[in-house]
């Protein structure tokens, strides 16, 4: 993504009335049907992936313009509206303790398909080490709560997932695409939507942390206590510590970031460092996938890279942002019943004037008379 720039993301709270949700999937259901008939499953899944088209079709279904909801929202619309039968897509996850449900749906969904073992354990790892870089590898005061994982008939994936700061209320969005990664740990978003544009962020998915991440590895294959050394050496300046002999490297180290971001974590698991140690990870993905490594571990290991290595990770946010507009609030104005059930009419036409055989077009419109008023396909 070239476009980069801030959105208003606020964190919402409350549910979508009925009459809307109903609205939103019945016109879901027919957007889903016209893309994968006419592009395939896998442009369906690219435009998932792109903030800016997810968030201009949260404002046709006709949600917030720039509410939190429009991730729970229209992820959960998707969730009704597509038939992996008839549109060779699948959604697993969702909110809160839907989203830790995700592999057992992956499971399911993977049998449905026949996809093989090895290929449902692959989408698993992708659910799973999606989830983990946005908890721990990106860290800008966001925590997970919402993980929706689109997979379609031939394997490709997408990812939207969505942190939550309550210290200042507001959400953010990440997007992920399963042609557009080379690596998990390496800059693999598609997009990233935030209200919030942090000063300092530690992001060691970024490019410019590949020297931090190798050395975050190094440290982890460490014996333990020696990694405890490191980690209790690094101490900020108003703590007693050998930097107050070295006040150049303190200054160097210490005056360009806010303490609080800096501060070493207390509660690193000192047990899971040492099953690291001896599961010995031979990249830093290996690393960030072990259970029980999380933020407070992947924050120590890059501080003392950076400290004591001189191996600086990334601190730029890599927050990106989207635009829309509408809003079931009244924010900046009401959803227009009318108009929605005039998009609806305007799918009709779509599907009367589509390039396809007349078979095509009467399953499509019977398909159609299932979901919206008799009068408006008259």
């Amino acid at each position: 993504m070239q476009r980069t720039g801030i959105a208003k993301l606020p964190l919402h709270y409350g549910r979508a009335p009925r009459w809307l949700v109903v609205r939103m999937q019945k016109l879901a259901r027919e957007i889903v049907t016209i893309i994968v008939n006419e592009y395939g499953t896998a442009e369906f899944l690219e435009r998932i992936s792109d903030p800016f088209w997810f968030q201009a079709l949260g404002c046709v279904l006709g949600y917030d313009w720039h509410s939190s909801g429009v991730t729970t929202v229209v992820t959960g619309v998707l969730k009704q509206a597509i038939a992996q039968e008839d549109h060779g897509i699948a959604v697993g996850g969702g909110k809160g303790r839907m989203s830790r449900q995700a592999p057992s749906e992956i499971v399911n969904i993977g049998e449905k398909f026949g996809f093989s073992n090895a290929n449902v354990e692959t989408l698993c790892y992708a659910s799973k080490m999606s989830a983990k870089v946005d908890n721990a590898a990106i860290q800008a005061g966001y925590q997970l709560y919402h993980h929706a994982f689109f997979v379609d008939e031939n394997g490709k994936w997408a990812v939207v997932q969505q942190g939550m700061s309550t210290q200042d209320r507001t959400a953010r969005r990440y997007h992920w695409l399963s042609g557009n990664i080379r690596s998990f740990v390496v800059e693999p978003h598609s997009g990233i939507v935030g209200d919030i544009k942090r000063e300092v962020a530690l992001d060691m998915t970024a490019k410019e942390s590949e020297d931090c991440r190798r050395t975050s590895v190094d440290i982890a294959k460490e014996p333990p206590k020696k990694t405890m050394r490191m980690l209790m050496s690094v101490r900020p300046t108003y703590q007693k510590s050998i930097q107050e002999w070295l006040p150049k490297i303190a200054d160097a180290a210490w005056k360009d970031y806010p303490i609080d971001v800096l501060s070493m974590p207390r509660n690193i698991n000192w047990k899971m460092l040492k099953a690291v140690y001896e599961f010995q990870p031979k990249n830093y993905e290996e690393l960030l996938g072990f259970r029980g490594v999380g933020p407070a571990t992947v924050r120590g290991l890059a501080l003392v890279a950076e400290l004591v290595y001189g191996e600086k990770p990334s601190w730029k946010d890599p927050v990106k942002y989207s635009f829309a507009y509408g809003g079931k609030d009244g924010v900046p104005y009401p959803v227009n019943r009318k108009a929605m059930d005039q998009s609806i009419h305007m799918l009709k036409q779509a599907i009367q004037e589509a390039k396809v055989g007349d078979k095509d077009k009467m399953w499509f419109l019977q398909r159609l008379r299932q979901f919206v008023p008799e009068d408006l396909i008259h």
